[in-house]
């Protein structure tokens, strides 16, 4: 009789650090390169109740996300106190999952309600349909904070799955 010895190296923690980065980037792409581009084809941002489908689509999303990130963050910390002893690491990831916290934080607290309060129609007999500039430069930062949790997440999950 053979029995096997052969143990995962990663820890729980580590593990799911990974998936839970794994479904927050995926989930992320799906949302800003299927949902949103569709909504846009369709017309769907001309109609006067999208501001109301949007801030309740990313309503939803940033709540998750930041349970997600709460995860993360939770997870580098244990990881940080029980495993890795190398201070390079821990401060790398402690800053790279702190700064993935404060992207959702920063999305719900303050760019969604901005973008909702931007894009709604107070005078119901105006009926023009052209983006505010204001609304320009949420949707730049908001691509800005997409840019920075993409890179923070894909190196943290590099980093997580090299270890």
């Amino acid at each position: 009789m053979t029995i096997s010895s052969i143990q995962f190296k990663r820890s729980v923690w580590q593990n799911v650090v990974i998936l839970t980065m794994g479904f927050w980037l995926s989930t992320s792409l799906i949302l800003d390169w299927v949902i949103m581009p569709s909504l846009y084809i369709s017309g769907m941002m001309t109609q006067t109740g999208f501001t109301t489908a949007g801030y309740l689509i990313f309503w939803n999303y940033n709540r998750i996300e930041l349970l997600a990130a709460a995860l993360v963050v939770t997870g580098v910390l244990v990881l940080n106190k029980t495993q890795f002893t190398e201070d390079n690491w821990q401060r790398g990831t402690t800053i790279l999952a702190l700064l993935l916290l404060a992207v959702p934080l920063f999305a719900t607290y303050f760019l969604t309600p901005q973008m909702s309060a931007t894009g709604l129609q107070l005078n119901l007999f105006d009926s023009a349909t052209e983006v505010p500039t204001t609304m320009n430069l949420l949707h730049a930062g908001y691509w800005v904070l997409e840019a920075v949790k993409f890179i923070a997440g894909g190196t943290l999950l590099w980093r997580g799955i090299r270890r």
